[in-house]
């Protein structure tokens, strides 16, 4: 059985979540809450399965795996079907580009640890960090709609079927909501989260289905 060491509110999680359910593969979720107490995923017992001190961790037999995106690439090689890369080199190109364009670009310089250190060590202020968030969402996105122009078209970011990508934008859509980003500029993303939001998959991993939702 599989075991994902996940957050409700983490989006790298959240990519996750998605993309087992997708998968149809069974898991357990155990809570590693990012607040509590200073933060459970810095305590001993946690670091020893990921020394980044992160979420999400996935755990399969006795390997423990960290990064969102390298835990999907191992599902997808351990589980091809259905699959969440194309099958062409130029079109599994492409969907890493949109995925990486989340991950790395914009949600690194919006994860909980930088926005804590924004608050707690250079002391900015609640309006300034709303305004960073901001910010690198819309350099994002802005990004993002333009590749997906030059897109495979289809209802989600690459063709008829979800896949990497589409388990990255979700999560990211729904943080650029909670920090009210404004989205109207971006409708190709509006459209493509409609579209995935109407699977179950996306339903079952959003953050109000988790055990640990608060």
């Amino acid at each position: 059985m599989l075991t994902l060491y996940s957050y409700f509110r983490s989006s790298a999680a959240y990519r996750v979540r998605i993309a087992l359910h997708l998968k149809g593969l069974a898991f357990d979720t155990i809570p590693v809450h990012l607040l509590e107490g200073g933060g459970m995923q810095h305590t001993p017992a946690y670091t020893a399965l990921n020394p980044s001190q992160l979420v999400p961790t996935l755990a399969d037999d006795g390997l423990h795996l960290g990064q969102s995106l390298a835990i999907i690439e191992y599902l997808e090689a351990c589980h091809p079907a259905p699959a969440l890369l194309p099958a062409d080199a130029a079109g599994r190109a492409r969907v890493r580009a949109l995925a990486q364009t989340i991950a790395c670009d914009i949600h690194p310089l919006n994860n909980l640890r930088v926005l804590q250190y924004l608050e707690q060590v250079l002391q900015v202020d609640a309006a300034a960090r709303q305004a960073w968030y901001q910010h690198w969402v819309a350099t994002g996105f802005e990004a993002l709609e333009r590749m997906l122009a030059a897109g495979a078209g289809g209802d989600f970011c690459h063709g008829s079927t979800p896949g990497l990508a589409d388990c990255c934008l979700v999560p990211q859509m729904a943080n650029a909501r909670r920090f009210q980003v404004p989205l109207d500029a971006y409708p190709r993303l509006c459209r493509i989260e409609a579209a995935c939001l109407q699977l179950e998959a996306f339903a079952r991993a959003a953050p109000e289905r988790q055990p640990d939702f608060r």
